[in-house]
């Protein structure tokens, strides 16, 4: 039995036994905040903007495509981000470091790879993230997007932008490990906009993530659109948080799938893609940064463009106009 399987029906018997250690993971979670609204924990102001793109569920629900979005968007309204994450799965023992399309996954986490390669600005990473981002200040920036981190409030935030996934939405709705949820479901309504990925969520604006041509891992020159293989069984691999969602679009391309899932951040090694079928093998782009040293010649990656309304475009780039000003910022 999957934590999901508990997490997204809400009268799981396991989930109502969990439901006292919930409530006490959401007690102390909202006394956290508090304390740092108060003042009785210690937060960082940065001298420059800091963007929060998080959520309030584990698992995948978007945010590094939505990070990738805002990202471009910014830079073409002459800002210089940068970006911080926490490195999550990384094994290296020095933080904070940039991190550079070069980097090992392994070492600084695959996520921050994907970033540094995908996004033309500069990436930080670290369970600090204070520190973190203090490297991306050095480097330049003049606006900071943390990935992930909503609830790292000792980094403090000018704007917040939540990601839920529509299709799953809070689950059960209910706090670890009862349910999904870092923080009671209320918190969302104190985030300055929130993405609806795939879908209509309360109180968001849709975000679609649109699938481009697939990419080969041994030459990156060579891609291929994904009607190519219409009609055809390939092996689909994701190692992500919400692999099903990866799944589902390369069906609704007109894929035969023998879908092969794994846990989030898997540490991909040689040894995975003995067990997958020959043919054509199919993966996310997260999981690409880990696989391309052992790939083979039909393995291929997905990625993955966000998509969203103009007129919230329009809304985030007048706040973003403010943190400029000066206006936003405490």
């Amino acid at each position: 039995m999957t934590p999901e399987a508990v997490w997204y029906r809400r009268a799981h018997p396991v989930s109502l036994l969990l439901l006292p250690l919930a409530w006490l993971f959401c007690l102390v979670a909202q006394g956290r905040r508090r304390a740092y609204r108060l003042g009785w924990l210690k937060t960082h102001r940065l001298p420059v903007p800091v963007i929060v793109v998080g959520n309030l569920s584990v698992g995948g629900t978007g945010k590094t495509p939505a990070v990738l979005w805002l990202a471009g968007l910014l830079r073409r309204r002459g800002w210089r981000p940068g970006i911080l994450l926490r490195g999550y799965g990384g094994a290296s023992r020095s933080w904070p470091q940039r991190v550079t399309p070069e980097c090992d996954p392994l070492q600084v986490g695959d996520e921050a790879v994907l970033l540094a390669r995908r996004s033309g600005a500069p990436v930080a990473a670290g369970p600090d993230r204070v520190a973190a981002a203090r490297l991306l200040g050095e480097a330049g920036c003049d606006i900071i997007l943390s990935d992930d981190g909503l609830q790292h409030y000792r980094l403090l935030r000018d704007l917040e932008i939540l990601v839920v996934d529509a299709a799953r939405g809070f689950g059960n709705r209910r706090c670890l490990p009862a349910g999904p949820l870092r923080e009671p479901a209320g918190r969302a309504r104190d985030v300055d906009f929130v993405l609806c990925n795939g879908g209509i969520c309360a109180g968001g604006t849709r975000m679609e993530l649109i699938a481009a041509a697939a990419v080969n891992l041994r030459d990156p020159q060579l891609t291929r659109p994904l009607d190519a293989w219409r009609g055809q069984r390939v092996t689909a691999v994701a190692g992500i948080g919400n692999p099903a969602r990866f799944f589902a679009m390369l069906r609704e391309a007109g894929l035969a799938l023998d879908e092969r899932p794994y846990p989030d951040h898997h540490p991909f090694a040689a040894r995975d893609a003995e067990d997958w079928p020959a043919g054509s093998v199919l993966m996310t782009e997260k999981d690409a940064v880990k696989c391309a040293s052992f790939a083979g010649a039909d393995h291929w990656y997905v990625p993955v463009e966000a998509r969203v309304d103009a007129g919230l475009e329009r809304r985030i780039l007048a706040r973003v106009a403010g943190l400029r000003d000066g206006s936003l910022m405490g």
